[in-house]
């Protein structure tokens, strides 16, 4: 693998929307380097291809092997560990919302709901207050639901209706 200025600038750029995302800068940038290399690594490659240190790989590996995102891999008469990212984006696109849904909706839902429940044998809550607080439960369960109707979409149904866009809203009667 050689970094290129343009490889370099992808990594880098992808370690910075990794730390936006909640994620750890080192981890996104293992998971865009194998994303983009045309072959397995193996971690002393990446050590020295990002210049961090042999324990953050190892440690950043395992993270990304939690998440489906980074398998192991070995190569004929070689002992080492090799690592390659999942290489179709719309995997890598469903692995990382799956994840997402995970960590951030599937909390946030459960604490709505039991507010919902705790809000309506409420007395001293304003009205305005506890439909707000429905509202967003009507919101995050429609947004999971979503979620759960798409993720299991073939990649060219998924697309299409992507590349349709606003596009669709004309076939949705108000």
């Amino acid at each position: 693998m050689q970094m290129t200025p343009a490889v370099q600038k992808y990594v880098l750029h992808w370690g910075e929307m990794g730390t936006r995302w909640g994620t750890n800068r080192t981890v996104a940038q293992i998971q865009a380097l194998l994303y983009l290399s045309p072959k397995p690594l193996h971690a002393d490659e990446i050590v020295d291809l990002l210049s961090v240190a042999r324990s953050n790989v190892s440690t950043s590996i395992r993270e990304l092997q939690s998440y489906g995102l980074v398998k192991m891999t070995h190569i004929l008469g070689d002992r080492r560990d090799y690592f390659e990212s999942l290489h179709d984006v719309w995997d890598l696109f469903r692995v990382i919302i799956e994840q997402r849904k995970q960590r951030e909706l599937n909390p946030t839902l459960s604490m709505l709901r039991q507010c919902v429940e705790e809000i309506n044998a409420e007395k001293g809550t304003d009205d305005t207050t506890k439909e707000r607080v429905r509202n967003m439960l009507q919101f995050v369960e429609t947004t999971s639901e979503w979620y759960e109707k798409i993720r299991d979409m073939p990649t060219p149904t998924l697309q299409k209706i992507m590349k349709l866009g606003g596009g669709i809203a004309k076939f949705i009667k108000k």
